[in-house]
């Protein structure tokens, strides 16, 4: 008996891809008129100015030249996991990583569960504090070795760290790139609401925590060390202590770059271009050794880097086609005729829904709350609500998206195919967006 088997993640794309430019042929083509926002320099939509404008569809040609276009636009989170994936390369082949994770395993003996609650309270914290998302793939294979040491399922590494992150992001009180953007286009106080924000942001974690834990516990082989390996870390533990010194304090400035300097990804992968041949001098693999690290590094991380660049290029057929606003207006204009409970909840569906073809939070905001705030106006619903429902929807739905091209990227480099994450991550999504929905109904109730 034949079973189905979820399609490649290029595959997948390339059909999204695909399906974006029949729509154009499908679809009327239109756009809501722009204004620039001043609270957040952003181009906005202009509530009721939608209209019909000449069809645009996109031919099989500009199709296939829309996925370098898209290649293009992610060019720097590309770069940088390429340049990451190198360095970490460098940084393996130095046996430096193979030895703190067994250090650090040697001294948390009897207690290695507690490193996943460590690891996904630092990414949901960062999650919290500025969306972390594409900054981790180039970490993912640090977790990789500490997972695989630990005995823990590979799978464990994406939810502790990326999953996390999402689920800080989406619960977060301040995320700039979430609630803050939403919250300016609403005009509403930024921070408003941050306490009722805090009381569900604290159970989603440890409920996020609890199921990553109880997964890998129940799918844990206890690993082996042997003689030999412990040996070669003996031996080259003066030098390995140099190389892992010199990864803390790459951890420290970038951490420090990205949450105090703003950093872009081409700081980030500079850091990691300097980190990578650091590691390698003092490692000894010398000049040569080093360059052929980064190559072998390369190699490897092409095809997660690659699928940055085709996810981002459905949103480009989308736009070249002008029938993202066409969704847009299709999904929301239903809304203003529902019960106030029963609309705030049919936000969250269009939210969750536009998610698909809008895979940026910050990017759906723009889109929709200029439409969705007159609206919550007119029908008597909070627009603080109406945030809520926008996070706790495209938030968490950033969980499931396979036009999320940092999820895929991240599968893809631990080897996991998207339908098995979906089985893994489905009840936990379940549980979390009822949370939001019990949130965004306690919100009405309590006049938020």
């Amino acid at each position: 008996m034949n079973t189905f088997r979820f399609p490649h993640p290029l595959v997948l794309l390339v059909g999204f891809i695909i399906l974006a430019a029949a729509l154009s042929y499908v679809l009327p083509a239109g756009q809501f008129a722009r204004q620039k926002n001043e609270a957040t320099g952003r181009e906005v939509v202009v509530p009721g100015s939608y209209q019909r404008v000449p069809a645009t569809p996109v031919s099989p040609l500009d199709m296939l030249v829309d996925i370098p276009k898209g290649m293009a636009d992610a060019a720097g989170v590309i770069f940088l996991i390429f340049l990451a994936g190198g360095a970490f390369t460098v940084l393996d082949q130095t046996g430096a990583l193979r030895h703190g994770v067994d250090w650090l395993l040697a001294r948390a003996h009897g207690r290695e569960v507690l490193v996943i609650p460590i690891i996904s309270l630092l990414f949901a914290t960062m999650g919290a504090l500025e969306n972390m998302g594409e900054e981790i793939v180039p970490l993912i294979p640090v977790l990789l070795v500490l997972m695989r040491r630990l005995g823990y399922p590979v799978i464990t590494a994406v939810a502790a760290s990326l999953g996390a992150a999402i689920v800080g992001a989406a619960f977060s009180p301040i995320n700039p790139f979430q609630v803050g953007v939403a919250q300016k286009l609403a005009q509403l106080p930024l921070l408003s609401g941050g306490g009722y924000r805090l009381a569900l942001l604290l159970p989603a974690v440890a409920l996020w925590i609890a199921g990553v834990m109880r997964h890998a516990i129940r799918h844990r082989v206890a690993p082996e060390i042997t003689t030999d390996e412990v040996a070669a870390d003996a031996r080259g533990a003066g030098r390995h202590g140099l190389v892992l010194l010199l990864l803390l304090v790459c951890f420290s400035i970038f951490g420090y770059g990205v949450v105090s300097l703003g950093w872009d990804f081409d700081q980030m992968g500079a850091l990691f271009f300097v980190l990578g041949v650091g590691a390698g001098l003092l490692g000894g693999l010398g000049l040569s050794g080093t360059a052929e690290g980064f190559v072998t590094g390369f190699r490897d991380i092409a095809f997660s880097a690659l699928l940055i660049g085709f996810a981002r290029a459905i949103f480009v057929v989308l736009e070249q086609g002008h029938i993202v606003d066409t969704i847009v207006q299709a999904l929301s204009a239903p809304l203003g005729n529902l019960p106030v409970t029963l609309s705030a909840l049919g936000m969250m569906v269009v939210q969750t829904a536009l998610h698909l073809p809008v895979p940026s939070v910050s990017g759906q905001a723009t889109l929709t709350m200029p439409l969705f705030a007159p609206l919550a106006d007119i029908i008597g619903l909070s627009r603080q609500v109406v945030v809520l429902a926008f996070q706790y929807a495209a938030g968490l739905c950033e969980l499931i998206t396979p036009t999320n091209g940092s999820l895929l990227a991240i599968l893809a480099i631990c080897g996991i195919r998207f339908d098995q994450w979906l089985r893994y991550v489905w009840p936990l999504y379940a549980l979390l967006l009822a949370l939001g929905v019990a949130g965004v109904v306690a919100g009405i109730w309590l006049g938020v």
